[in-house]
């Protein structure tokens, strides 16, 4: 089967596009994103013809092993969005919803071959420089923190409240920012991710501190992931260096705010869950990866490219053809999951992360966050239930995600301060609460909306990640 061709402008948003080929955006695809992969693979087996926002042709990948494939694989499917057919034919405008997406960019996960490997050897080389332990620290401190604000009032909104910081503040000091920057910089880069009005005010926040970060660092090194990037023997430029790390903040709020709202979640709705925490049937590790297959925190991946004409499950594809990983979709194939009730404890080989040469080089940082944060919240509060019935749980879906709204919650009130799981006084090496605030003033939440020359880089967050 041959690529779908490009509709005329002007056709309907419905659910499907000329020639009955379905579309992965707009309303239909927004509110039962599984039960649509189910009618792709109903109709078309493991590779599936789509239509993206403007009506551009692209596959999605549905099955298992055809992911793996396409991951494992650059030489016929690139990460590099240049190769993109109807991007060189001009059906992609400057501002088209996918152009900030996938605009071609010189990190890590927009090439292939000996640039990759050079800059991704400097990125999960240095995250492997981490001290699990110290890590976990972190994480028992900030999650303490977080909890102190809520614990006292006997509810609490997970998702905004929990979710949301636990890992930007822990991100953010493993990359080297001093504590004495504190929330505004978590906030600016919650905002920027979020993609809200004054998105690009944050944006431009959070880059001229990563940038006076390792300026500084340039003159006295740290423990951390800034310093360890100056270092490594790739030689990034600074320039290189900015850019990673705000790809290595982005992708850790994302993902692994996900994970942790997605675990909370099936803990205290399935009491399969419920029961095997508390009965020491089941760890808290083992709950994580179950949801890693269930409810992965990307459900898609934007994208492959075609680099010569090739076949992938039984569809011809053509030289410059998109594609999309099904994450979602390949954890669930029934060829290797035929009973989805049967738990998968142990079982590591789910597509949460991807996989191959672009696999997610932070996946162990995201379960030490994710991990130890909820076991720090189980422990403060024992008796945390959900406030309102598991039906009215609300998600927001996009392309690429499906997110928690709210995940109400109401527990018995205590006080502050809960013990050692607050993590109070701990001071750990990359804290330097002598250093300054950045020259970039943090935007205030009042600010006006940036100007309409602005707005691609402001839907940048928005649309690869669903936020509204």
């Amino acid at each position: 089967m041959t690529t779908p061709p490009t509709p005329p402008p002007g056709c309907p948003a419905h659910g499907l596009g000329p020639d009955g080929v379905r579309r992965l955006y707009g309303p239909e695809a927004e509110a039962d994103p599984t039960g649509l992969y189910e009618k792709l693979r109903a109709e078309h087996g493991t590779v599936a013809p789509v239509l993206l926002q403007g009506d551009l042709p692209a596959w999605l990948v549905l099955g298992h092993r055809e992911n793996l494939d396409v991951a494992r694989t650059p030489s016929r499917f690139s990460r590099d969005s240049r190769r993109w057919s109807a991007l060189r034919t001009g059906q992609v405008p400057a501002d088209h919803p996918l152009t900030p997406v996938t605009a071609w960019q010189p990190v890590c996960n927009f090439v292939d071959g000996a640039d990759h490997e050079r800059l991704r050897n400097a990125v999960t080389e240095s995250l492997a420089r981490f001290d699990r332990r110290g890590i976990r620290r972190y994480v028992t401190r900030f999650a303490g923190q977080l909890i102190d604000e809520f614990a006292g009032a006997g509810q609490a909104d997970l998702v905004s409240r929990f979710a949301e910081h636990l890992p930007m503040l822990v991100m953010t000091q493993l990359v080297g920012m001093p504590e004495s920057y504190g929330p505004r910089l978590v906030d600016a880069a919650r905002d920027m991710i979020k993609g809200t009005e004054t998105a690009v005010a944050s944006n431009e926040y959070v880059m001229t501190a990563l940038r006076e970060l390792v300026a500084k660092r340039r003159a006295q090194s740290g423990h951390d992931l800034a310093t360890w990037l100056i270092e490594h023997r790739s030689q990034l430029s600074d320039e290189e260096i900015v850019q990673h790390l705000r790809l290595v903040l982005i992708a850790a709020f994302e993902t692994t705010s996900n994970l942790i709202a997605n675990t909370l979640k099936m803990v205290l709705t399935d009491r399969r869950f419920r029961a095997s925490l508390s009965g020491g049937h089941m760890t808290l590790p083992d709950a994580l990866e179950q949801v890693l297959w269930d409810e992965p925190p990307l459900t898609t991946i934007l994208g492959r490219w075609a680099t010569g004409d090739t076949t992938l499950g039984g569809r011809d594809i053509k030289s410059g053809d998109l594609l999309l990983l099904g994450l979602a979709a390949g954890n669930v194939d029934p060829e290797i999951r035929p009973d989805l009730t049967t738990p998968v404890h142990g079982n590591r080989s789910h597509l949460a992360f991807s996989g191959g040469p672009h696999e997610c080089p932070g996946q162990d940082v995201g379960r030490a966050i994710a991990d130890t944060g909820i076991d720090t919240l189980l422990n403060r509060l024992p008796d945390i239930r959900l406030a309102v019935g598991a039906e009215d749980l609300r998600y927001v879906s996009s392309l690429m995600s499906r997110h928690l709204v709210e995940l109400p919650v109401a527990f018995t009130p205590r006080p502050a301060g809960g013990g050692k799981a607050s993590g109070a006084g701990t001071v750990l090496p990359a804290q330097r609460r002598s250093e300054p605030m950045p020259a970039a003033a943090a935007p205030a939440r009042s600010a006006a909306p940036a100007p309409a020359g602005d707005r691609p880089q402001r839907g940048f967050f928005a649309r690869l990640f669903g936020g509204h």
